[in-house]
């Protein structure tokens, strides 16, 4: 009478053990997403700072083109808030293609930047504005890093809540699934043109 309680009592602390050590690991799992989501913020809010003094720094030059000028800085900050909004649930998939898509729009007003940027000599050959510009394309390179390792720990996660028994659990204990951040359209992948060779 007592070996078939014993036996019943070990099952049932096995299982229990499995299922905690699935959990932890989507904790854990989870928790390297966020982190990995936190360098690309880090990038970002370095990205957002350079981005006013390069208009600054441009706006001697670029007297009579107000409107890129303005519209840069819209996109940097409409980017950063939605950064902001990101960072602080990189879990949530709206907040991670409203980030994608700020992206995307201060990207392509950047590029414009830069291409009228070309038609200005002086501003090329701008000590302050050559730095800014080797700045930005070097945290140009960074975010791409970042934003391909956050990818590759939420891929992880993702593969790790898809797979049976995983899902059960990931269903129990409310473990969404997490968005990649990744580049909706290819004229968005162009990376803008920061080179003023």
């Amino acid at each position: 009478m007592i070996l078939p309680l014993i036996v019943f009592l070990v099952l049932l602390l096995l299982v229990v053990f499995w299922a905690v050590g699935i959990y932890n690991k989507f904790v854990r799992l989870r928790n390297r997403f966020k982190n990995a989501f936190a360098q690309i913020d880090v990038q970002l809010k370095r990205r957002y700072d350079l981005i006013p003094n390069l208009v600054e720094t441009a706006k001697g030059y670029l007297k009579h083109e107000r409107e890129t000028l303005e519209a840069v800085i819209q996109a940097r900050n409409a980017a950063q808030a939605a950064g902001q909004k990101a960072a602080a649930h990189p879990e949530d998939a709206s907040a991670v293609k409203g980030l994608m898509g700020a992206e995307a729009a201060l990207t392509g007003t950047l590029g414009r930047f830069f291409a009228l940027a070309e038609a200005y000599p002086d501003l090329k050959a701008n000590q302050n504005m050559m730095q800014l510009t080797e700045e930005l394309s070097s945290t140009e390179n960074k975010i791409a890093f970042a934003r391909q390792a956050f990818n590759d720990a939420v891929m992880t996660y993702n593969t790790h809540r898809e797979t049976f028994p995983n899902n059960i659990f990931a269903g129990m204990f409310n473990f969404q699934e997490a968005q990649l951040f990744q580049i909706e359209s290819a004229a968005e992948r162009e990376a803008p043109k920061v080179s003023f060779s």
